[in-house]
């Protein structure tokens, strides 16, 4: 499988939007889902934010996802979301890895929905390890963190 990332086009959005209505990758990421206004006006600000990094997710030519890192709490933090019905076929290792290549800098943080194994999975593999747990947005979450040096690293 050829998994590829590109710059997010408009073209992307309703698959971005229908993917985080979906009730198993809520579960999942720990996130509710958006409205269409307030899907459109969170994706309207943080394309023109110059201190956000979005690249969509391509695998086998069909958009799978997107990847994006962002400054929260002053530290720089990676995320992702893979469509549901790409799940399982190592399209998200693929993507992050390939996304991490591109960001220069360390340490990078990522957090995950205690229970969401697969992403702490996904995590380990490119190269994050468990920092430990924190609170966000009045839920519990898993911190990891990628330390490890830009060049030639994940």
């Amino acid at each position: 499988m050829e998994v590829e990332l590109r710059e997010v086009e408009d073209g992307d959005l309703p698959l971005f939007f229908e993917w985080q209505r979906d009730p198993a990758s809520n579960d999942m990421a720990g996130l509710p889902a958006r409205d269409r206004e307030a899907f459109d006006s969170h994706w309207a600000k943080i394309r023109c934010d110059p201190d956000v990094t979005l690249r969509t997710v391509v695998a086998d030519g069909a958009v799978a996802g997107n990847v994006l890192a962002f400054v929260q709490s002053r530290k720089p933090v990676v995320g992702y979301w893979i469509g549901r019905d790409h799940w399982g076929r190592g399209i998200a290792t693929s993507a992050l890895a390939a996304f991490l290549r591109e960001l220069p800098e360390r340490p990078l943080y990522a957090t995950v929905a205690l229970g969401n194994t697969a992403s702490v999975r996904v995590l380990e593999k490119c190269g994050f390890t468990l920092a430990g747990e924190v609170e966000e947005s009045g839920e519990r979450v898993l911190e990891l963190v990628l330390e490890a040096e830009a060049e030639g690293r994940p």
